[in-house]
């Protein structure tokens, strides 16, 4: 067994985890001596150390990539970018539950940003992970948080049956992803994602050992990205956990899944391209359909986003069955969007509530815009940019991704796809018709919070800016998808 030696640039290169970790446990500590009326300042120092991992971030970024941790770990553009946008996800959520959890009665303990950042770090691993293990061991230390926070409300039987049926359906997708991981190393020896691709090139692609490890591969990943039919966590998951960690899901759960399955799939596998291809062909085609058909017919809008993240992660998969650099580009600008649209509308969501419950069914925002003109206007851009309409940063991120398609000769695919976006653009008007054409049925009592209104703000000139102005990312996705 090859012994791992660990230098000062291994540890180097993992400050930014090293910093969200070690504030996770530092503010477990802290919020022991912060007054109750004072538990604000945990998430502010929360904030902060996710923005002094950023800077490491930055700093460490790299148009070459350095492996480290005995190649168990990789630093490059593409983690960068990835870690970015978790990095975003996890700030916005955050300030979006500074006032949310006191509007809901939810008894305020530091605890609740310090699962948050575990649940980063754990996301962090995700994107930088060379080896199975690492992004395995990444995935859980994601997963054990997030199913913590989904039950946080204890006295809702909501919150802690979606918390049950996660944690339930986690630990069975978990138990298929590590079997898939110890086929794929018994036939090539190796959990290294450059070795893995090696040894299937040597050994070549006919083993039923090889289908069956890349197929439990392929379900469990497609589980951590809510794809159909491994989407039976999301709609109660999505429902029962507090709004904010709805959208934490969302976002950061999301991203971090997909950034480790393009390097699983096309770095370690692919060679096997021919094998994964047609089963993610058969799980896009099915999220997108299912999914967005299904939200039609949703009264919860909580829900009804839950099985439009279901066909976004179709849409988001057609990147990877393209199979090429500007396919992994599309995914990564793909991600980096979708985490400003869905943490908008959560946002607006939380807007609703005001301890009434207000806001989660679709028909409260009934003559929304007739009461508050400005929450109606950024509830319209960001189901606008959801639905891909242009010139919406939704609209941009689906063109790249079908443009991937096309490049690669798959017109049927993306036809198929266009289609479905058609019929999620029913639901998504839906709620713009409601706000806009129906008449109010009562007052609009919205939270006051400066926290939301800020979030709320840089996500509506992110979605317009990178819809208008779509390049300059696109640019650095492209350049970080080539170096994967």
């Amino acid at each position: 067994m090859q012994e791992l030696v660990f230098s000062i640039a291994d540890v180097t290169a993992v400050v930014p985890e090293i910093i969200v970790g070690v504030s996770a446990c530092l503010l477990l500590m802290v919020d022991l001596f912060v007054k109750e009326e004072r538990k604000e300042i945990v998430g502010w120092l929360a904030i902060l150390a996710i923005i002094f991992a950023g800077v490491g971030t930055v700093c460490l970024a790299s148009v070459e990539a350095r492996t480290v941790m005995a190649g168990m770990y990789v630093v490059d553009l593409y983690s960068a970018l990835f870690k970015m946008t978790l990095y975003i996800g996890a700030i916005f959520t955050i300030l979006l539950s500074l006032n949310y959890m006191k509007s809901e009665g939810v008894e305020y303990r530091g605890e609740y940003y310090a699962l948050i950042l575990f649940a980063l770090t754990g996301m962090m691993c995700i994107s930088s992970g060379a080896d199975l293990l690492t992004i395995y061991l990444g995935i859980e230390l994601m997963a054990l948080p997030i199913y913590v926070l989904v039950g946080y409300i204890k006295k809702s039987p909501t919150s802690n049956e979606a918390a049950m049926k996660y944690v339930i359906l986690g630990a069975f997708s978990s138990g298929i992803l590590l079997y898939g991981v110890s086929l794929i190393y018994g036939y090539t020896g190796t959990t290294n994602l450059a070795g893995i691709a090696a040894g299937i090139t040597a050994s070549g692609t006919d083993s039923p050992v090889l289908t069956f490890g890349v197929l439990l591969l392929t379900v469990g990943l497609c589980f951590k990205v809510a794809g159909f039919p491994f989407h039976m966590w999301a709609p109660d998951a999505y429902e029962g956990a507090p709004t904010s960690i709805t959208a934490f899901m969302a976002v950061g759960a999301k991203a971090a899944a997909f950034a480790g399955a393009v390097r699983i799939f096309m770095a370690a596998l692919e060679p096997a391209f021919a094998d994964w291809q047609a089963i993610l062909i058969i799980v896009a085609v099915g999220s997108m359909f299912y999914g967005n058909i299904t939200a039609i017919t949703q009264t919860n809008i909580k829900r009804m986003l839950a099985y439009s993240s279901i066909g976004h992660a179709g849409y988001a998969l057609l990147g990877l069955i393209a199979g090429t650099a500007d396919g992994a580009a599309s995914i990564i600008f793909y991600m980096f969007v979708y985490t400003f649209m869905n943490l908008g509308a959560f946002g607006v969501i939380i807007l609703l509530r005001k301890c009434t419950g207000k806001g989660d069914m679709i028909d409260d925002y009934r003559g929304l815009a007739k009461n508050n003109r400005l929450v109606a206007v950024v509830m319209l851009i960001i189901m606008f940019s959801l639905a891909g309409i242009p010139p919406t940063a939704g609209f941009m991120g689906k063109f790249y991704i079908f443009m991937a398609l096309i490049d690669q000769g798959m017109i049927t695919l993306a036809v198929v796809s266009i289609v479905s976006t058609a019929i999620a653009a029913f639901f998504y008007i839906r709620i713009v018709l409601l706000m806009y054409m129906k008449e109010p049925e009562g007052e609009f009592d919205l939270v006051k919070s400066y926290s939301v209104y800020y979030v709320l703000a840089i996500c509506i000139m992110a979605v317009i800016v990178l819809g208008v102005y779509p390049g300059a990312f696109m640019h650095l996705a492209k350049a970080a998808a080539i170096i994967m």
